[in-house]
């Protein structure tokens, strides 16, 4: 059994208490990672985090998928521990131990100090515990280290050694008293021993070969990463396990090995000595050779099978980086983006007005004294409004204490210091509650969302400064063919202008994405496959156009062909030809038809959904509405037909001319009417599915 589906990581507390409602750093942090973004939870007390991970190794068990689970706490003690302990080396024969000592409550209250009390009187010397409350200690359990003497065991274990910031696992309290945290942490682990028998196994005690695998971590190797990669105002805790989660599962295969590395007594540090792989940027799993690849013996291809095995061969090829919500127009989300603050953050105002308690209104047409001074936007009224009182407040303004109803100002009448209104208004009138858009720890944005000027304007609002976006995909594209020059040259006989290049460019870019102009090449194979390989180191994506047939000058189709990664594609579809679909040097090549209009429409159908999946914004279809036909066609049956279409007095029109060397009809058009597979009689009047060129965001 190879490879991790899911990876846990867990920051772990000996708090004695339940951890703040509210969530804090110092408390218990579970992140999930099962590719992307890991989710994180937060929970109060070590019981309620041991019925989550219970709850989801189940889960995941049930769904067959492999578990990864860390913890930040020693999983061993040093060398000789064990054997004064138990009579042994083995060091789960320690969990056992402590788990027959240790007494942990549901609200967090345990006895660890007494049991490390009872262990140092069980040794000779003083300690090895130490570190207690001064009313707790004693000559048995002294409150500092250097009180210590004779107890004849090592400090640290061979892995703290290595890590000069690494704290002594004896340590029981304040800063980095990870000794508390394993005498609460093992006794959990033990019992999560007993309850999966052999689908469980600790690294590196036990070979780490079941689906539940069970290892100690240490988020501060990676310090700098962690805190390159937070977000703003995130829990340190919380940033932590996300990243080391994200980390971890972007190992992948190498997880195997660094599970059997360390000491089988004392423990491990699961990727110590690995620090530079895991801070590196993950990879994402190269594209299948057969990625392309459509069911044997399918001759011509109908268009809904075509896109449904497109799908199916594809997943994200880029990484994610953190961006600037002020530059992440366009950009593609990498993971969901979650608000920090309340929108609006505090009641206000959203008139101006004057404002007041609604229970302190007299009978009939409310007489009031207004209170001196008032609440704007930015310049919050100090103080409780007295009640039977008004406040002068302004749009925006935050609601003070004591006003939970505003007036309209043109509603009233003001005279010696005092506000007449007429009786009738609703409680709550003209305000706006808190979080009435938005609560803090709300999902603002989706993973894979392509963000908008809206969408800007939202993650600001909740104080996102900052977001985690995938890479923008870098597209080359290629012209290929002898006939072709570039506009504004001299074009003598038999040439033509290249139309297809600047149209796929400018497509590109207005998908968000950065295009690669990589120019026309002629019809010779060497300096196409010279320019195949120099787009497949500048770029995710290739596209071509023309030479994707079959015929003598289609070295497209021929090169992909040699490169053994070609899959030609018959697709039932006008206007089109075959679409030369494959691999070169990792990099996916889509080799659109040379014809503008079949090598926009295939683009359109196939490479825009194709691309959006590819840059991490998952596939999308375009929106079509039903219209009534202006037109009148015969279709006959065996291919789906887009017609060049536009709507006109609330009909959709098509261009005059069906040819697909009328390049004319690609700005004549606003989308396309899409005529389905089989035969069809299409009158004047009948409904017909158009699809708007902004479907497809051109």
């Amino acid at each position: 059994m190879s490879g991790f589906d899911t990876v846990v990581i867990v920051d772990w507390s000996a708090r004695s208490a339940p951890s703040p409602a509210r969530p804090t750093a110092d408390a218990i942090w579970i992140a999930v990672a099962r590719g992307g973004a890991a989710e994180c939870s937060y929970h109060r007390t070590r019981s309620a985090a041991m019925g989550a991970l219970t709850a989801l190794f189940d889960t995941e068990l049930a769904a067959g998928r492999r578990v990864l689970a860390g913890f930040d706490f020693p999983f061993g003690y040093p060398r000789g521990f064990a054997r004064a302990l138990t009579g042994g080396d083995n060091p789960l024969a320690v969990w056992g131990a402590l788990a027959a000592r240790i007494k942990d409550g549901e609200d967090n209250a345990n006895n660890r100090f007494d049991v490390a009390r009872a262990i140092n009187a069980a040794l000779p010397g003083i300690g090895p515990f130490w570190g207690c409350p001064d009313a707790v200690a004693d000559d048995v359990l002294p409150a500092k280290g250097n009180l210590r003497t004779g107890h004849g065991l090592p400090e640290k274990r061979e892995c703290e050694a290595r890590l000069p910031r690494a704290q002594s696992c004896w340590k029981l309290y304040t800063t980095g008293s990870v000794g508390s945290q394993a005498l609460l942490g093992l006794p959990r682990l033990h019992h999560l021993r007993q309850r999966y028998g052999d689908v469980l196994s600790v690294a590196p005690f036990q070979s780490p070969t079941t689906p539940i695998v069970l290892a100690e971590v240490y988020p501060s190797l990676l310090a700098d990463h962690i805190a390159a990669s937070a977000e703003p105002d995130e829990i340190k805790d919380r940033a932590q396990v996300r990243v080391l989660a994200e980390a971890l599962h972007a190992m992948g295969g190498a997880l195997e090995t660094m599970l059997r590395e360390g000491n089988a007594e004392e423990g491990w540090i699961l990727g110590l000595g690995h620090e530079d792989a895991l801070s590196a940027p993950p990879a994402p799993p190269p594209l299948r050779d057969d990625c392309f690849a459509m069911p044997a013996g399918v001759e011509w291809t109908p268009v809904d099978d075509a896109l449904a095995a497109l799908r199916a061969g594809l997943h994200p090829i880029v990484q994610a980086e953190r961006c600037k919500v002020a530059d992440a127009c366009g950009r593609v989300l990498a993971e969901p983006a979650t608000a920090l603050r309340a929108s609006p953050p505090h009641a206000n105002s959203a008139i101006d007005g004057y404002g007041f308690a609604y229970d302190s209104l007299p009978p009939g047409d409310p007489v009031l004294p207004i209170a001196p001074g008032r609440s704007a936007a930015g310049a919050p009224y100090e103080g409780n409004v007295p009640r039977g009182h008004a406040l002068r407040i302004l749009t925006g303004a935050t609601v003070p204490e004591g006003v939970d109803t505003i007036v309209l100002e043109e509603d009233t009448r003001q005279s010696a210091g005092q506000i007449a209104f007429r009786a009738g208004i609703k409680r709550g009138a003209n305000t706006r509650k808190a979080g009435e858009d938005m609560s803090a720890g709300d999902k603002a944005l989706p993973k894979g969302r392509v963000m908008t000027p809206a969408d800007l304007a939202l993650l600001a609002s909740v104080g996102i400064g900052e977001v985690s976006v995938y890479r923008r995909l870098r597209v080359a594209v290629i012209s290929t063919g002898d006939e072709l020059i570039e506009a504004g040259g001299d074009a003598t006989k038999g040439q033509i202008f290249d139309a297809n290049r600047p149209m796929l460019l400018a497509q590109i870019a207005a998908w968000g994405m950065e295009a690669i102009d990589m120019g026309r090449v002629s019809d010779d194979r060497a300096a196409l496959r010279a320019a195949l390989d120099d787009a497949a180191s500048r770029a995710d994506v290739i596209l071509t156009s023309g030479g994707a047939s079959a015929g003598d000058e289609d070295h497209v189709s021929a090169l992909l062909t040699e490169a053994g990664a070609m899959q030609q594609w018959r697709i039932a579809l006008k206007p089109g030809r075959p679409l030369a679909l494959g691999l070169w040097n990792g990099a996916p090549v889509f080799g659109l038809p040379g014809n503008p209009v079949a090598a926009l429409v295939c683009t359109l159908i196939f490479a825009r959904p194709a691309l959006g999946l590819l840059a991490g914004a998952g596939w999308t279809e375009p929106q079509g509405f039903n219209v009534s036909a202006g037109f009148e066609k015969s279709k006959k049956p065996g291919r789906r037909e887009y017609l060049r279409a536009r709507i006109r007095d609330g009909r959709a029109e098509v261009f005059a001319s069906e040819g697909s060397g009328r390049v004319s009809s690609l700005s004549w058009a606003e989308g396309l009417v899409e005529l389905p597979d089989g035969a069809a009689q299409i009158a004047i009047g009948d409904p017909v599915r158009y699809i708007p060129f902004g479907s497809f965001a051109l």
